[in-house]
């Protein structure tokens, strides 16, 4: 009988190998790990009601485990690719986002767990982009890209065997396990010599940034991990005492009682040493940025009610301050962020009650004794102290957040006007399967919750 290895068995074991390979790449994300782990600790210990909670909902120990990382990958077949190996890490993509509409031309999904026990023992996630060339107005451009990309390969032939031999036995033994985790941890491993010649580079480079980080190497290289952190705002005030410079203001929404969505922030991404092919078939050393460090903050996430609030508030905060990337008006920034998202409730009760966020509903110990309960009213239940809630966490991402990272690491001059120009049918076409809808998916996991109360109270009926 064959055994074949949990696919969060594989998928924690590539977690923690890609953290040990960019904290070996990076020094700095060694660092700010120590950082997000010490303030967690000292979160906990003066929050015992945060504590309890995260202990009520099996949240705890996924903490100190939880990361993010993101790609950049260069054309279809890559995408779809990348959709076969994290599948047999029990990843699947949930939610379409489309960057250009803030000036970065990509379009992205998010890969991770989606059941709650998977997320509960590794909750990791890769934001995942794929470069629209189409975006490019320089013809002559776009078509060098495109046979530059025609070119390369992302994938050893280790890691595509051991896809394929996954997919046909329904999983892997042992063995094939570690030897898969060695073999897909080199497609995301950084390339210090570049596919390409100087004068390519600055032509992809003067196009975007983010278009010349795609194109101009081997492989995508993963440009940042992100840790989760129960206090981004003391993280942010003690990054630099632990020789990390970070982005001028947090992005998402600001402190609150209740934390909504998500909050990150980032340290600068590096300027690295990179040798680029010549005329004489030699390397000439050059310089790239991208890669940084990045720490985020998860709230509750919202309904399409809630995050219609949400977009309208942050719209509205960033047409009186837009934040710069100097750094020069944040104080302004977050002082007005504050102030126009005094509307958003700040409290569970009326988060819940006004329709805006997700909850998971669980019984309380008072239906023990209580006797008969005749109650099916959610609000009812409630309010008579038979049923609780608990927030449910956010798990996807924010393009305006996503781009503000990225545009922060490489200055106001990385924003560009693309054409806005969303296609998740395209996307989905490329990417070989649908994505998941996010409120589809929260609102069936509150659905779950509630219709097992339901379940329990007539059964004692």
């Amino acid at each position: 009988m064959n055994s074949y290895v949990p696919s969060s068995d594989i998928r924690a074991a590539f977690s923690r190998a890609m953290s040990l390979m960019y904290r070996e790449e990076v020094p700095a994300y060694g660092a700010l790990m120590d950082l997000v782990s010490r303030v967690n600790d000292q979160t906990l210990s003066s929050q015992a009601e945060l504590r309890a909670r995260l202990e009520a909902t099996d949240g705890l120990d996924r903490i100190s485990e939880e990361r993010h990382g993101a790609i950049r990958l260069g054309k279809a077949e890559e995408l779809s690719m990348m959709r076969r190996v994290f599948a047999i890490m029990g990843m699947f993509p949930v939610g379409y986002y489309d960057l250009s509409e803030a000036g970065v031309p990509v379009h992205s999904t998010a890969f991770r767990p989606v059941e709650g026990d998977a997320l509960k023992q590794n909750p990791f996630r890769v934001f995942t982009s794929l470069l629209r060339l189409e975006l490019i107005s320089d013809e002559d451009l776009r078509l060098e890209a495109e046979r530059i990309l025609t070119d390369r390969k992302i994938f050893t032939e280790g890691a595509t065997s051991l896809t394929e031999k996954a997919e046909k036995q329904g999983g892997l033994e042992r063995c094939d396990a570690d030897r898969f985790v060695i073999e897909v941890l080199e497609t995301f491993r950084w390339h210090n010599k570049a596919n390409i010649s100087g004068d390519m580079y600055r032509r992809l480079h003067d196009a975007h940034r983010l278009i010349a980080d795609v194109v101009s190497f081997q492989g995508p290289h993963i440009n940042h991990l992100t840790p989760r952190t129960l206090d981004i705002d003391q993280v942010q005030a003690l990054m630099p005492t632990y020789g990390i410079a970070p982005k001028a203001v947090i992005e998402g929404p600001p402190p609150r009682k209740c934390p909504i969505l998500l909050r990150q922030t980032s340290f600068k991404a590096l300027e690295e040493p990179v040798a680029f092919r010549d005329a004489d078939h030699g390397w000439k050393t050059g310089w790239h940025t991208a890669r940084f460090g990045e720490i985020e903050q998860r709230g509750i996430a919202l309904t399409p009610k809630g995050r219609e609030l949400y977009d309208r508030l942050l719209d509205q905060s960033r047409r009186i301050v837009r934040p710069a990337a100097d750094g020069s008006n944040a104080k302004a920034y977050e002082a007005e962020l504050s102030k126009v998202f005094e509307a958003f409730p700040d409290t569970w009760e009326e988060i819940r009650v006004q329709g805006l966020g997700y909850f998971s509903y669980s019984l309380t110990d008072k239906v023990n004794t209580a006797g008969t309960v005749v109650e099916t009213d959610v609000d009812s239940l409630v309010a008579d102290g038979f049923v609780q809630f608990d927030p449910i966490t956010y798990e996807d991402f924010l393009p305006v957040s996503a781009a503000g990272i990225f545009h922060s690491n490489l200055g106001d001059s990385a924003r560009q006007d693309f054409q806005v120009s969303p296609n998740q049918q395209r996307f989905e076409a490329d990417l070989g399967a649908a994505t998941l809808d996010e409120f589809e998916h929260y609102a069936q996991i509150e659905r779950s919750s509630w219709n097992a109360c339901l379940r329990w109270l007539k059964s004692v009926a």
